[in-house]
Formats: structure tokens, C-alpha cells, sequence
């Protein structure tokens, strides 16, 4: 194996680990709000920086790691535990992993630098880090409560919805100003990022993609 392929691998763990840790950290701030049972945290905000930076393939491991982990037992998301991967905002979890591949394999396509890019982020963020979340978790929100869809969609949805949107702002921003200077894990990178990458010497930036 070559140095560069072997300094690729040691990057690709690390910083899968450390945004798995990020996404832990940004679950644990937890504000609970006296309209909705569910809690205001940064998680969804923690998904749209993992896929946005990750990209498609190390933003799904990443999150998959951490469900694993949390249905083992450790308390990583709220409690640890089978209870909370079967609770009700399992709808929401068990999709936590597929948003980071759909914002990592859009985000991927889309150009780095200028407002139209930042704006075209921030849609797929909305799309994919939000909106896609409701669709899974509102639905099984109402089956493990008893609530109808609209009472759901009431209590686990519409509360969040204007702080979901400030965050995919916010998120496809910070997306835009770090990928330039991502090593690129899963051998993509943005069109106008590859120069970049190839100017600065970052290891594993190249442009083959992995068989």
C-alpha cells in the first residue's frame, strides 16, 4: 500500500470518529419545549455538516456507527438502549444515516463558491436534512402514540420547522467554506475544490474514485 493510500485510511477513520463524536455532542443539547414533547437539539444540524463534509459514503457510516452503538446500550443519542431505537422518534433515527448519504451524494454535485451554490446546499440540506426526517418520524410518531398524522405533524414537526431552515442556512455556509480544505475521503470532490486541493498538497485528494 502506498503512503498516500495509507495516510487516506488513517483520515477516513479519524474523521469519521470525530464527526460521529460531533453528532454525540450536538445530541446531548438538549432544550425541551413546553408545545411539543420532542426536544430541540442539534442533531439534524450535526447531519447536514456530516454529509455536507463526509460526503455520501463516510457520512452514512459515521451515523450508522452511532446507532449501532446507541442500540447496544450506550447513551449516545439520549438514553442508550433498543427503547429509544424503537421509541417514539424512531422514525427520525432510523433515517439520520440515509440523510447523511443523500446531502453527502447531492452536496457532491453541486459547485463550490458563490451564492447560487450556497443557496442550492441549503435546499438540499432543507430537503434531505429536515424534511425527509419528518417524513419518516411524523408517520411513526402517530403509530407509536396514537395520534392522527396532522396531531403529529403538530406536535414532532411544525414547532421545528423555521429553526430547520435557519440551520440548513447556516449548515450549507460552513459546508461551503470547509470543503475546499476536506481531504477528500471517498475520492470526490467538487469541481472548482479540486485545484485547491491539488495547490495545497492535502493527502488523499485525488480525483480517481475508488473502485
Amino acid at each position: 500500500m502506498k503512503k498516500s493510500e495509507s495516510w487516506t485510511s488513517v483520515l477516513r477513520i479519524v474523521f469519521t470518529a470525530l464527526f460521529a463524536a460531533l453528532f454525540v455532542a450536538f445530541s446531548h443539547i438538549r432544550i425541551t419545549l413546553g408545545i411539543s414533547p420532542v426536544p430541540f437539539t442539534l442533531q439534524s444540524f450535526a447531519i447536514m455538516l456530516i454529509g455536507g463534509l463526509l460526503g455520501p459514503r463516510y457520512g452514512f457510516v459515521s451515523l450508522a456507527l452511532v446507532l449501532a452503538l446507541t442500540a447496544l446500550g450506550l447513551p449516545l443519542i439520549s438514553e442508550g438502549g433498543w427503547s429509544v431505537m424503537t421509541g417514539r422518534t424512531a422514525g427520525f433515527i432510523w433515517l439520520f444515516p440515509v440523510s447523511a448519504f443523500l446531502i453527502g451524494w447531492f452536496a457532491r454535485r453541486i459547485r463550490t463558491g458563490g451564492v447560487l451554490s450556497w443557496l442550492a446546499l441549503a435546499v438540499v440540506m432543507e430537503l434531505f436534512g429536515s424534511l425527509l426526517l419528518y417524513a419518516g418520524g411524523v408517520p411513526w410518531f402517530a403509530r407509536v402514540t396514537g395520534l392522527s398524522l396532522a396531531e403529529s405533524f403538530a406536535l414532532a414537526a411544525a414547532p421545528f420547522l423555521l429553526t430547520d431552515l435557519l440551520k440548513a442556512l447556516l449548515a450549507a455556509g460552513i459546508v461551503q467554506a470547509l470543503r475546499p480544505v476536506m481531504p477528500a475521503l471517498d475520492g470526490e470532490r467538487p469541481r472548482a475544490a479540486k485545484r485547491h486541493a491539488g495547490a495545497a498538497g492535502v493527502p488523499g485528494t485525488g480525483s480517481r474514485p475508488e473502485g
